[in-house]
């Protein structure tokens, strides 16, 4: 099968692209033809990072249709239109972990731990498969299960957002960003969102928030709480790290929640402990989310109620020009590739 891999650590330049021994799929598994697959910044840690395994065909968000079924799978029929859940833990009952993989010790992701889907075809656990709908398009559908997903956890398993509430999106062009947003008004919330381009805050408003800062150019957290007469915002969503910690922090109404879900643009941060404590805040790390967060992300997506901006799609064979895309300051939404 045609696939892209990694056997070196680096740019985008270590990516290869070629012929791969197709896949098997074991005990309890499934070889699914895959359709697209879509980048998140995972991909950029997995290409960069020497604590993944080589070699390695990255890609976590994995669709397409069953091919074959492996010894005792359940759940699946060949033909069928399928989402995987982006990770899986071999060892542990996850029905005591409420559904949540990143609680179990050998938690793993599809595209950074084994296999993934930037190939023509993939070997997964008939267990994290999803149906797809009809009416949620192949590109659609590669968006949803990190990006999507871990916005969804992030504002209502972990936020516990709420109608009426002011919600603080930071980056609106990131595939959690502009997921956020739309999901947080679809809540019934309000959305303020950051970014760095007038041409990006014109499609962030389009998806529903309003007002739109440029943080190049404001002072992020003054703004905030001019539009919400001085309270700051209920919510904060944030998966920049270093870069937007102080403003995260100092948007933060009293009782709010700020949810971090990576570090982007840096790991290190200072904080005032004794301011935090004093306002009753709360700062909440998310990774991922449960199946049925992505179930619930697949409902809305295919009535329509949110929808996935696709920035680029290219074929498998320019992974390395839609790795470069990922990391470009002006892209919009997400980027996908698709076995040609």
């Amino acid at each position: 099968m045609k696939a892209a891999w990694l056997e070196s650590f680096g740019g985008p330049e270590a990516l290869q692209y070629g012929d791969r021994p197709d896949p098997r799929p074991g005990a309890g598994e499934v070889l699914v033809r895959v359709k697209a697959c879509s980048l998140n910044h995972l991909d950029v840690w997995v290409r960069r990072g020497k604590s993944f395994p080589r070699p390695l065909i990255p890609g976590s968000d994995i669709v397409g249709v069953v091919e074959e079924l492996g010894p005792g799978a359940e759940g699946v029929r060949v033909g069928q239109e399928v989402i995987a859940f982006p990770c899986y833990a071999k060892n542990q009952s996850i029905e005591k972990l409420r559904g949540y993989y990143p609680l179990c010790d050998d938690f793993q992701i599809f595209g950074a731990h084994r296999d993934g889907g930037c190939a023509e075809r993939v070997a997964v656990p008939a267990a994290v498969l999803l149906e797809k709908p009809a009416s949620v398009s192949w590109f659609d559908a590669a968006c949803l299960p990190i990006a999507f997903l871990t916005a969804w956890h992030m504002l209502f398993a972990r936020a516990g957002l709420k109608a009426g509430e002011t919600v603080l999106v930071q980056s609106a062009g990131g595939g959690v960003g502009h997921a956020a947003i739309q999901m947080a008004r679809h809540a019934g919330a309000n959305v303020i969102a950051t970014t760095g381009s007038p041409e990006k805050a014109l499609r962030a408003r389009d998806l529903g928030a309003d007002p739109v800062i440029d943080y190049t150019k404001e002072d992020v957290a003054a703004r905030v709480r001019e539009v919400t007469s001085g309270r700051g915002a209920d919510v904060v969503i944030d998966h920049n790290g270093a870069m937007t910690w102080k403003s995260s922090v100092d948007a933060l109404a009293k009782g709010g929640r700020l949810v971090v879900c990576g570090t982007t643009q840096g790991a290190e941060v200072s904080f005032d402990l004794g301011r935090f404590f004093y306002a009753a805040q709360s700062i909440l790390g998310s990774t991922l989310g449960t199946p049925s967060d992505l179930h619930e992300v697949i409902q809305l997506v295919a009535l329509g109620r949110i929808k996935p901006v696709i920035d680029r799609a290219y074929p498998l064979s320019q992974i390395r020009e839609a790795h470069a895309r990922q990391t470009d300051a002006d892209r919009f939404g997400k980027v996908v590739v698709y076995p040609s």
